[in-house]
């Protein structure tokens, strides 16, 4: 429950602000979308948590680039790790 309303706060700042203000985070993703990976993953505690460090180091001085929430995938793979790959070389 706590963690819908988190995910629905991040959804409506991704609506609202974001929307109509220039692009400022220095991640990839967004910090918004972070937030709400991290929240669908770990649930409300952890994934809050993991967002709030992320947005706190999102200033001038901080890191940037890509940062990707860490933890357990949760899309699994169809295709085994070694096999040819399409529109790939095999």
């Amino acid at each position: 429950m706590i963690g819908r309303i988190m995910i629905l706060i991040a959804r409506g700042w991704q609506l609202s602000f974001s929307a109509i203000l220039p692009p400022t985070c220095r991640f990839a993703p967004s910090c918004s979308a972070y937030a709400i990976e991290a929240i669908e993953r770990h649930g409300a505690i952890k994934g809050g948590a993991l967002a709030l460090r992320r947005i706190l180091r999102c200033h001038p001085w901080g890191g940037s680039g890509f940062d990707p929430v860490s933890g357990p995938e949760t899309i699994t793979k169809s295709r085994p790790c070694c096999g040819p790959q399409e529109g790939g070389r095999a």
